[in-house]
């Protein structure tokens, strides 16, 4: 009995003390600025994107205000938002860098990117699309042959459709593209057959640019898991983001952030989004 009763007062010691360590990393960096610097998209609806007023606002975005209220909680102290740009190069630049704390849009976890970024736990799970005209008799990938292919370049899209035309044999012509805006552009024009990347975007992007007789095809190319990218090797700092994602999932508060974005496009989660909203509500 006693030798539990040491035991467990020796956690709960260690507990206090671990709690009592001074803050290191970036979460001292947030304690000492009182700002956290968030990276944002403007070309990835409905997860990152710029409203009517051009204040960044989407899926991602409502999840990393959230998240800034459970760092102030944490801290004890109110934070500044500094909104920072970035595209599909400089999302990486500006979390290696330093110039953004968090990047919040609709980026792929992948092996390689770890080895240069962390990640949050999962907020969102996607697949590969390929956006084409709906009367052309394109109903599958391999009827892309000897057609143009639209892709952000450097995109965990453009690797998914490349290693899928290869596998399938299929005799497409790959054209890159730094921003969807750009690829969906060429495509209303007719310089392209199809442009391809995250389904939900595509379908809001053509939403957007009020494209008429397009379709998005039903089959996934790839599957993306999509998180908040973070500095690699910050332990504290990625427990910190996880706690007030956790909540987010665990509190119900994550459907009205999705219906929010999402009612338009895909009304109800699918099977692989309700499993990250599970299990993304981790318990404290």
């Amino acid at each position: 009995m006693r030798t539990a009763i040491g035991t467990l007062l020796g956690l709960v010691l260690a507990a206090s003390y671990a709690h009592a360590q001074p803050l290191e990393g970036r979460l001292k960096v947030l304690q000492d600025s009182g700002t956290l610097k968030i990276a944002y998209r403007t070309d990835s609806p409905p997860f990152s994107f710029l409203d009517a007023q051009g204040q960044p606002t989407g899926y991602s975005i409502e999840l990393c205000r959230r998240i800034a209220k459970s760092l102030e909680r944490d801290l004890g102290l109110s934070l500044t938002l500094k909104w920072v740009p970035v595209d599909t190069r400089t999302r990486f630049e500006s979390i290696v860098a330093g110039t953004a704390d968090i990047e919040c849009g609709s980026t792929t976890v992948s092996l390689s990117r770890l080895k240069i970024v962390d990640f949050s736990n999962l907020i969102f799970t996607e697949g590969t699309g390929l956006l084409v005209k709906a009367d052309v008799g394109i109903a599958r990938l391999e009827d892309m042959g000897g057609k143009k292919i639209g892709v952000i370049a450097g995109s965990t899209n453009a690797r998914a459709v490349k290693n899928q035309i290869e596998r399938r044999k299929v005799d497409a012509t790959l054209v890159e593209f730094t921003d969807r805006e750009q690829g969906i552009a060429e495509l209303s024009n007719g310089n392209l057959h199809g442009f391809a990347t995250d389904k939900t975007v595509l379908q809001s992007l053509a939403m957007a640019a009020k494209l008429h007789g397009f379709i998005v095809l039903p089959e996934d190319l790839s599957f993306e898991p999509f998180a908040i990218m973070l500095p690699r090797g910050d332990a504290a700092f990625r427990l910190a983001i996880n706690t007030g994602l956790a909540h987010v999932f665990r509190s119900g508060e994550i459907i009205d952030v999705y219906t929010r974005y999402f009612s338009g496009i895909a009304p109800r989660p699918s099977v692989w989004l309700g499993a990250v909203f599970t299990f993304g509500g981790l318990p404290d």
